[in-house]
């Protein structure tokens, strides 16, 4: 089940970007309007979950339904031909497949008796089939190595989500938790603005609009690092990737021991830090002689992604408290997930036009890359500057 979730994830989001650019011909704008989906989706999917599916179905029979009306509309994807047919499959997929999210998840948590020590062996299958997606596309069917063939990548994600869509129908059985058992969850604790009271901490606050700021430079990544990788001429761009995928499993392990020896602030700086330096990489390598700065900024999504964002979900749910654990993290999800690169999406799109627009003696990309460069560092100042250092025990 979770091989086939980020299977299906992987096997078309990482190179969108390309493909709206090469088969669609999609502006800037435009590339950043369907990427956007994704923030509407992940808006959207707390009401499909926490006022649905927890109710009245069983988990894994609503994600088996989400996940062939996902097919469907996956093969309306593949059968597009301009963008303004593309985006409302794309969008109405999004709102459908973000609940899954929480769907398998919640299939896993049910079936352990001690989620803290299983879950991590269960959830590494979907990084694994992710990274399976990105190797089929690159180096079995060479899809990213000519115009055209990404529209593929289609068809085999509606095949695998028919496929997990069946499957999901044999998984163990998951029904609502019975209310006797739970207190009722009222939509302002679903959406997690019960927990809006921690942004009284002047602390938490910082972390919050850092949060929702440092998202404007992921959104860069997801929505041009493949096209990017294309257009200069990197071999098998989407395999090449998918070392981002191997580096966060990595540094997960590690993340532990930069917790105890360097504290919450420290490590989430440097989260911030290898943001400034792996667009930077990007902006000043190339596919030639300077391959290795671009290997290596892939190779830095494990220290962006798992020591910011992994770091800040800890980092949440201990100020949180028992009471608003799952509001709080709610709130941080709506607003980086949701918020965050609703914006990024749309400031990554506006440079790219600004500077097809306005061209400069300075290479196209390289001007793209600097800007969330520059954001990134100017985030990281203000957090430094900002953000009361606390000690581990009372941080985390």
């Amino acid at each position: 089940m979770m091989f086939l979730e980020f299977f299906i994830w992987g096997a078309w989001f990482v190179t969108l970007g390309t493909f709206l650019s090469q088969n669609l011909n999609a502006d800037g704008l435009e590339t950043a309007n369907v990427f956007s989906t994704q923030s509407w989706g992940a808006i959207i999917a707390p009401f499909i979950i926490g006022l649905i599916a927890d109710k009245y179905f069983n988990a894994e029979r609503i994600l088996g339904i989400l996940h062939l009306v996902g097919a469907v509309l996956m093969f309306q994807m593949y059968s597009a031909t301009h963008v303004g047919v593309f985006y409302p499959y794309v969008l109405t997929y999004m709102v459908l497949y973000m609940p899954t999210l929480a769907l398998v998840n919640s299939v896993s948590f049910r079936q352990m008796s001690n989620p803290e020590k299983e879950f991590s062996t269960i959830r590494v299958w979907g990084t694994i089939g992710w990274i399976v997606a990105g190797l089929t596309i690159s180096y079995v069917f060479k899809w990213d190595t000519g115009e055209g063939m990404l529209q593929n990548t289609f068809l085999m994600a509606a095949v695998a989500s028919f496929v997990l869509g069946l499957f999901s129908f044999w998984l163990p059985k998951t029904p609502p938790v019975k209310k006797a058992t739970v207190e009722k969850r009222s939509l302002s604790e679903i959406l997690g603005l019960d927990a809006i009271k921690l942004l009284n901490n002047k602390n938490f606050l910082v972390f919050f609009v850092s949060s929702i700021l440092i998202c404007i430079p992921l959104a860069f990544y997801y929505q041009n690092a493949n096209l990017f990788l294309t257009e200069i001429g990197l071999t098998n761009p989407t395999g090449k990737m998918t070392i981002g995928q191997l580096s966060e499993a990595f540094f997960l392990l590690l993340l532990p021991v930069f917790f105890s020896r360097f504290g919450f602030k420290n490590t989430i700086m440097l989260g911030m830090f290898a943001w400034a330096i792996r667009y930077l990489l990007f902006a000043y390598g190339d596919a030639g002689e300077l391959a290795y700065m671009l290997i290596v900024g892939i190779a830095l999504h494990g220290i962006c992604y798992d020591f910011f964002f992994v770091s800040g979900q800890i980092y949440t749910d201990a100020k949180a408290g028992e009471k608003h654990k799952s509001s709080a993290q709610g709130l941080i999800t709506l607003a980086t997930y949701g918020v965050g690169q609703l914006i990024g999406f749309w400031v990554a799109g506006f440079a790219s036009e600004y500077y097809k627009v306005n061209h400069t003696s300075d290479p196209f990309w390289q001007n793209v890359w600097l800007v969330p460069a520059g954001i990134a560092a100017v985030v990281l100042f203000l957090f430094a500057v900002f953000f009361k250092d606390e000690k581990a025990r009372t941080a985390l």
